[in-house]
């Protein structure tokens, strides 16, 4: 039903309604209803009619309200990643490049052997730093797709980030996102895009898989590559801020984080319990 046939329909039901209802009463039922019985029910039928012709007219009022509210909530937060993601590439990102430009010149002006080392490795950090900066930009000018509400589900958002592994990743998911509060849920995406960040840039893996499984109220979330590898003495590294903050995270939201080779495999292993845990 169109807007334009609410709106009539709005205005002249219950006149109908009344003037249809007096002419029954005064034509054919004066001999059985009492002129105070009438005036009594005449507010009720108008009431009953309304209430049964209108109720669907107001559930799509309410629908569409609430459509419009939601649209307007995605807007917003379009809007603030936009915004964000502007402030980035004119604040950090710029900074990043200048660094990196800055490096080059050292670089050429320099002969140490030495200092040759140290300019290399800071630059090659610079540059890690810039790439991930850039794909934060990425992903915040664009808002997730919802035209499906599979697509907001926490498997379709970890689909999302595969690509940053730079390998082939195969999912295989049986995790019930239900176990965990939307807060968790970002949580263990961070998590997990560190990991694959970390098989990209440092293990030289050919392929890799990410898997999520549950029992009872407990579940394992596990990403593993066939890279070279690193032990969980990786976590005492002075240069390893992701996997110190991923170990940490784990820690505040009383899960078990472990990493660690097994044969060919190096395991990066989050455990959990219940939502209420």
């Amino acid at each position: 039903m169109s807007y334009r046939w609410m709106k009539w329909t709005i205005l002249f039901l219950p006149t109908v309604t009344i003037g249809l209802w007096e002419y029954v009463r005064h034509q054919l039922l004066m001999p059985y209803l009492s002129m105070e019985a009438g005036n009594w029910l005449s507010p009720v039928i108008v009431y009953i009619v309304s209430v049964t012709l209108l109720r669907r007219m107001f559930t799509m009022m309410e629908h569409t309200q609430a459509a419009l509210d939601q649209e307007r909530i995605a807007k917003g937060k379009l809007e603030e990643r936009q915004l964000l993601a502007g402030e980035l590439h004119d604040g950090v990102a710029q900074s990043l490049f200048l660094l990196g430009v800055k490096l080059d010149q050292a670089r050429r002006r320099f002969d140490d052997p030495e200092v040759q080392k140290m300019l290399n490795d800071i630059s090659r950090t610079v540059s890690e730093a810039n790439h991930d900066v850039r794909q934060s930009i990425a992903n915040l000018k664009y808002s997730p797709r919802q035209e499906d509400a599979g697509e907001t589900s926490l498997e379709y958002r970890i689909r999302e980030m595969i690509p940053l592994a730079g390998v082939k990743v195969e999912l295989g998911w049986q995790l019930d996102e239900a176990l965990l509060r939307p807060d968790e849920q970002a949580e263990l995406l961070a998590c997990i895009r560190e990991a694959l960040l970390n098989i990209h840039k440092h293990a030289g893996a050919r392929n890799a898989t990410i898997s999520g499984i549950q029992q009872a109220e407990a579940w394992q979330v596990t990403v593993q590559d066939n890279g070279h590898g690193y032990d969980e003495q990786a976590l005492n590294d002075p240069g390893k801020f992701g996997l110190r903050i991923t170990a940490e995270r784990a820690e505040l939201r009383g899960w078990t984080f472990a990493l660690r080779r097994e044969g060919e495999w190096t395991r990066f292993i989050l455990t959990g319990g219940s939502r209420h845990g």
